[in-house]
């Protein structure tokens, strides 16, 4: 059912809303495409019986993504979904599927999907590590963030011991 929810992230596609969703339910956890709505008629970006919007869910949020022609603004910095993860296995497997499917790595964490949109694949133990109480070892952490593309635990783990 569409707009079952309060509010909803609503994404901006030029035809690839489905392929997009597809991708999302895929590859994030508690993830899944809710309910998929075609155009009645013809509008920008859909044609009468193409697929206009599609609600799903991503990491347990809710969003829907809409066919409606180029966007009159590209994706940018400004909306980022931050996904956090539990293992070395996990930040890796979440990052390729981004960045192998036609993304590209950006530094601190920071990818972009195919699509243009921007994703942060955040470990726990960086975000432990950056409220680390002493203050010196959340600075090394966050020094050696700055010098990351995807996040290395091990990395971060030494950086608390203040390890190289």
């Amino acid at each position: 059912m569409i707009a079952k929810h309060k509010a909803a992230v609503f994404l901006w596609f030029d035809g690839d809303a489905v392929k997009a969703a597809k991708f999302y339910a895929e590859t994030f956890p508690d993830s899944k495409i809710e309910t998929k709505i075609d155009a009645p008629i013809d509008t920008p970006g859909a044609e009468t019986g193409d697929p206009q919007l599609v609600e799903l869910t991503i990491c347990g949020l809710p969003y829907v993504l809409l066919n409606a022609g180029p966007p009159q603004a590209p994706p940018n910095d400004t909306y980022c979904l931050q996904v956090y993860t539990d293992d070395q296995a996990e930040t890796d497997r979440l990052w390729d599927a981004i960045v192998d499917n036609g993304g590209e790595a950006i530094m601190c964490g920071w990818c972009k999907d195919r699509w243009g949109y921007r994703w942060q694949i955040t470990p726990r133990i960086l975000m432990d590590s950056l409220s680390h109480p002493d203050p010196e070892a959340a600075a090394r952490v966050q020094h050696a963030m700055m010098q990351m593309q995807k996040i290395d635990h091990a990395a971060i783990e030494l950086a608390v011991k203040g390890e190289d």
